[in-house]
């Protein structure tokens, strides 16, 4: 008789071990692509920082409104992924692709006309964004040439999201990497070599963004000719994609107000709070590298899931894919407690700083384990393709921040008080998508989600 119970728990770790495999197959080549692409702005920093402040200062303005030019439409990748994986699942390769090309003629699209944005406005954002009269002409330069970049900046999310949903996140960690090798490179001959300047480095950055585009558009077009599916635009496609990724792009510009509303706060309480805030959102943001990668790993199987028909597998995979968010969220909240003496002095020596640091970094460890689930069950919902709630969702944290966020230096709060503040927020993130989870509305199979 205690042999059925036996047979249960084996077959339940192997299930688990069967999940365990594919997520760390998708996760770590999708950390390391995350990771490679802030090294762009980094090996730009190192090689334009030698040319002078007001250079370095123009080009951290302009890469932050790029960065925010881009970012608000990383919709392109989460919205193709989850599409491209249902069809995978339904096993329609064909349509899978013919899914993608759509959402790369629609980035395509919307980098044109972002294009033609900044670069008709290009001196008045740098002149909004409080530049320098030494750094802005530094800081137009650099925004105008490098949005010449965007269209293949959109294009590489969106034939990353094709990928994912492939299931191949190898490829775009190969990208990624030789990307980074060719902008240092073009960086360093174009900036001195050549004598250009920061111009240099800018163009360095645009052939290495269109280089990646070509090699993602390369791999996809192949796989397109081994299946027959069309490579031409088709307007219904396109405006389905857009339909599609609509939600998402709410919800990735309320998580933008969220944490933009914490940096003007922190901005209000003073120089020493606002460094701090500075150094702990950095850590806060890398430490979201790793678990958004089990996310990207979410989105590609659960669509499969679901697009094969599959319902039990979505909640196995969903489950085991949340004890992963929680586990990495601990192993990570232990990193930063034992590692903080190492790290907090690598940033800054003023004593203020480091004290205003401390508590706050402590609340971030505390909340890595919330920050897991809230980052797997973001891309479980994702791969099902529940923007519609995800937006609603978001909206709601975004209502419940805001007022706790902006009474804190009404308050007399400082910074420790504001990273209660966030967490709060994850807290109310993850509660909503707990919730959702849970009453398992988010699983509707088939290829296309109706």
């Amino acid at each position: 008789m205690a042999q059925a119970p036996t047979t249960a728990r084996q077959a339940a770790r192997r299930t688990a071990r069967r999940h365990d495999r594919e997520i760390l197959a998708l996760a770590v080549p999708a950390f390391g692509a995350l990771v490679a692409e802030p090294l762009f702005l980094m090996a730009d920093s190192a090689i334009v920082g030698h040319l002078g402040t007001p250079q370095l200062a123009g080009l951290g303005i302009a890469a932050a409104l790029l960065t925010t030019a881009v970012s608000v439409f990383v919709f392109l990748a989460y919205a193709t992924t989850a599409a491209v994986a249902r069809r995978l699942g339904a096993g329609d390769l064909q349509a899978a692709i013919r899914q993608g090309m759509d959402g790369i003629w629609l980035a395509l699209l919307l980098g044109a006309a972002v294009t033609l944005g900044v670069l008709a406005t290009a001196p008045l954002l740098v002149e909004a964004f409080g530049a320098s009269p030494t750094a802005a002409p530094h800081a137009a330069t650099y925004l105008r040439i490098s949005s010449l970049g965007i269209p293949a900046m959109l294009a590489v999310l969106a034939a990353t999201g094709v990928l994912r949903g492939l299931q191949d996140t190898r490829t775009p960690l190969y990208v990624a990497i030789g990307g980074f090798a060719a902008n240092a490179g073009l960086n360093l001959a174009l900036v001195y070599g050549a004598g250009l300047g920061i111009a240099g480095s800018a163009w360095g950055t645009v052939i290495a963004q269109c280089a990646m585009a070509a090699a993602y558009l390369a791999v996809v077009v192949r796989g397109a000719r081994r299946h027959d599916a069309s490579l031409r635009p088709d307007a219904a496609g396109i405006r389905a994609c857009a339909r599609a990724g609509a939600p998402l792009l709410v919800r990735t510009l309320s998580l933008r107000a969220i944490l933009m509303i914490a940096t003007a706060v922190a901005a209000r309480l003073g120089d020493t709070d606002i460094a701090a805030h500075q150094v702990v959102l950095s850590l806060w943001n890398l430490l979201a590298f790793a678990l958004d990668a089990i996310a990207i790993a979410g989105q590609a199987i659960i669509g499969r899931h679901l697009g094969a028909g599959d319902a039990t597998g979505a909640r196995a995979a969903c489950r085991r894919m949340v004890q992963w968010g929680i586990g990495s969220g601990v192993v990570l909240g232990a990193l930063v407690v034992l590692a903080r003496p190492v790290f907090i002095p690598l940033f800054t020596s003023d004593p203020a700083v480091r004290d205003a640091m401390l508590p706050a970094l402590l609340l971030v460890a505390l909340g890595q384990p919330v920050a897991g689930v809230v980052f797997v069950l973001d891309g479980v919902l994702m791969g099902a393709g529940d923007g519609t709630y995800l937006a609603g969702a978001m909206l709601l944290v975004l209502a419940v921040f805001a007022p706790v966020a902006l009474l804190v230096p009404a308050l007399g709060g400082g910074l420790t008080a504001l990273w209660w503040a966030m967490t709060l927020m994850m807290a109310a993130r993850m509660a909503t998508l707990w919730l959702r989870a849970r009453s398992g509305r988010w699983i509707v199979t088939g290829a296309v989600r109706s």
